[in-house]
């Protein structure tokens, strides 16, 4: 069967996190949720998403297809009900479709299956198609924060994925200081020297070609996916995942790096979610939790306002090429959109829209141009390419993000 994952109506607001991808293309947990349902339905999968995705994310069609909501977490039981499926048949719940298997003639204009149209009672009667609820408990992302409320269940998962009836490669315990050694699983290159590793309250996870350096100090559950490095000395506090090509130092807690991502150095971020091709000046810090204990209110693209959130801790949700000087302040549920670029005093805003460059006094609007310049540079630092397909999705979130000022 041909596996398609759809981003469904709450794309908008995971925004700005799905401005450059589509929902499938989270990392939770260890691996993106894409490659979750790879996994469990052995075979690659392919994108319904927005048009100007689509050339970096292509659909792939056949004569058997299931198209499975790309926000939802796969699990064993949900799969299986998933595979049960006949052609034309689907499994929803209340308010949105889990999976839905279609021959090739109904594949025609895909875009309905996201729509609400597709749910309600009036259309199913206007259809050859047979809706069935799902019973099965799984987790669903609706919200940025929920990518690191639900990691820590999500890197056990991945975990159990990824070790199942394999063996670690090798980590001594002379070198480093090591509980719960049967949790903690190295892939082949992955160095650890003089590092102290607890895995007794959840896994430890270091990916291919992956470096924890002297002093670091790791306590799980926390996933350091490939090719990225643990600083001499930090401080990672789990549920927290370290995605690819990426470098962390300091104290980090519960929180995820999508991947291609440096914050290398002293400074704090905790409860944030921070995508690809960021980075973090030196002693930059996050607040997680108010003063005053309440619940956080947190920018919300959608509805252009700033919304409760029920969570009494949330940091730092921030876009990818984003970047931000030494000793940048984040309040506590601060929002930033793509490409910004802030440094200055003080506390950053708790909105930063999308290619902003300032501070708290103000922001003008990153040149365009420039942008592009700072980012086929930092590609070509880590060996790839900032092609024309690159530069055409987000000159689609520079053309859609708000104006400001030249100069």
């Amino acid at each position: 069967m041909n596996i398609v994952l759809f981003d469904d109506s709450r794309r908008d607001y995971l925004l700005p996190l799905t401005y450059m991808r589509p929902i499938s293309e989270i990392r939770v947990g260890i691996l993106t949720i894409r490659e979750k349902w790879e996994h469990y339905m052995n075979t690659q999968a392919s994108f319904l998403t927005e048009p100007y995705l689509s050339k970096k994310f292509p659909i792939r069609k056949s004569d058997d297809n299931i198209l499975i909501n790309g926000s939802i977490l796969p699990n064993s039981e949900l799969v299986k009900s998933i595979k049960k499926l006949e052609p034309r048949q689907a499994l929803v719940v209340d308010n949105y479709i889990v999976a839905i298997r279609m021959l090739a003639e109904d594949v025609v204009n895909l875009q309905d299956v996201s729509s609400e149209e597709v749910k309600r009672a009036d259309h199913r009667e206007k259809t050859d198609f047979t809706y069935f609820t799902c019973n099965v408990e799984h987790l669903k992302i609706n919200h940025p924060w929920q990518i690191f409320k639900y990691n820590d269940k999500a890197i056990a998962d991945d975990f159990h994925l990824l070790t199942y009836k394999r063996k670690s490669a090798r980590i001594s315990r002379v070198d480093n200081t090591l509980f719960q050694k049967k949790n903690i699983f190295l892939e082949p290159g992955a160095k650890v020297n003089g590092a102290f590793i607890n895995a007794e309250k959840g896994p430890v996870y270091i990916g291919k070609e992956a470096e924890v350096m002297e002093g670091a100090m790791i306590r799980g559950p926390v996933a350091v996916c490939n090719n990225s490095k643990i600083k001499m000395g930090a401080k990672i506090y789990g549920p927290a995942t370290i995605g690819p090509h990426s470098k962390v130092g300091g104290e980090f807690e519960e929180s995820v790096i999508f991947g291609y991502t440096n914050k290398a150095h002293e400074g704090f971020i905790g409860h944030s979610v921070i995508a690809e091709w960021c980075n973090l000046g030196a002693d930059t810090n996050t607040s997680n939790l108010k003063n005053t204990y309440q619940q956080v209110r947190l920018y919300s693209y959608p509805q252009g306002s700033f919304v409760q959130t029920g969570e009494q801790f949330i940091g730092l949700i921030m876009g990818d090429h984003s970047k931000c000087g030494i000793n940048t302040m984040f309040n506590t549920g601060t929002v930033v959109g793509v490409n910004a670029n802030m440094f200055g005093e003080g506390f950053q805003r708790n909105y930063v829209p999308s290619f902003a460059w300032g501070g708290k006094s103000g922001y003008k609007q990153y040149l365009f141009e420039k942008a592009v310049e700072v980012a086929k540079a930092v590609y070509k630092r880590r060996g790839k390419t900032f092609d024309e397909t690159e530069q055409e999705i987000l000159k689609n979130v520079f053309d859609n993000s708000e104006k400001f000022p030249s100069r």
